[in-house]
């Protein structure tokens, strides 16, 4: 396991204010014992950030008839629904909430070519919640399959996660597995499948990025 190129800056950043708060802490007040707790804290949030930007080796088993989980997370959303945005038709969703101490890495859930990609900035709702897919600021691209299937996954930021970003752009092909994007601190994916989709999984199941198979293409 290693660090997701994205803590590269915060990191040291953050472990750099820690140090400094800590220290102003210590000679305003010149208590050993509250120092002690300050560094005890900071190391555990330390800890934390790392923790937050780990970045595990995978593996996925490519195969064109399965759509995989883009992220880390819980299962919140299974519904049948009609995609405005892009597709203008009926599709199922499916949608992944990642908390803080998910992998925040977005895998690509089908391999193929990226016919379409808008980022819009919206609200920042908690990301669990129903109305963030459509109200919150949200980058949405669209796979095209080399059998014609289309498949949109949305990257949503939530109230924590206020930073979206997308490796992959329009015109770029991209395989079942690899990383086209990050989000930061807490998040939301959600994935719009064609209608005729047999779904693999179940509400709150846990997936795992780049290996669950959340649905079969027929």
């Amino acid at each position: 396991m290693k660090i997701h190129r994205e803590g590269y800056r915060i990191i040291p950043v953050s472990f750099f204010f820690l140090a400094v708060i800590d220290a102003i802490i210590y000679i305003a007040l010149r208590d050993y014992l509250i120092f002690y707790f300050l560094i005890a804290g900071s190391l555990l949030l330390a800890g934390l950030i790392i923790f937050f930007f780990r970045e595990p080796d995978r593996k996925t088993d490519v195969n064109d008839q399965h759509i995989i989980a883009s992220a880390d997370g819980e299962i919140v959303e299974i519904l049948n629904v009609f995609e405005k945005e892009y597709f203008k038709d009926q599709r199922i969703q499916i949608s992944i909430f990642m908390s803080v101490f998910n992998v925040h890495q977005n895998r690509a859930p089908v391999s193929g070519e990226i016919i379409y990609q808008h980022h819009k900035r919206g609200a920042y709702y908690p990301a669990f919640v129903k109305k963030s897919s459509e109200k919150n600021e949200r980058c949405s691209s669209v796979i095209r399959m080399t059998d014609g299937n289309e498949i949109m996954v949305r990257q949503i930021a939530g109230t924590v996660a206020q930073r979206i970003v997308t490796y992959k752009k329009k015109g770029d092909s991209v395989k079942q597995g690899d990383e086209y994007g990050f989000i930061k601190f807490g998040s939301r994916v959600d994935l719009f499948l064609p209608a005729t989709s047999e779904v693999n999984i179940e509400l709150h199941q846990k997936t795992v990025g780049g290996q669950t198979v959340i649905a079969m293409l027929k």
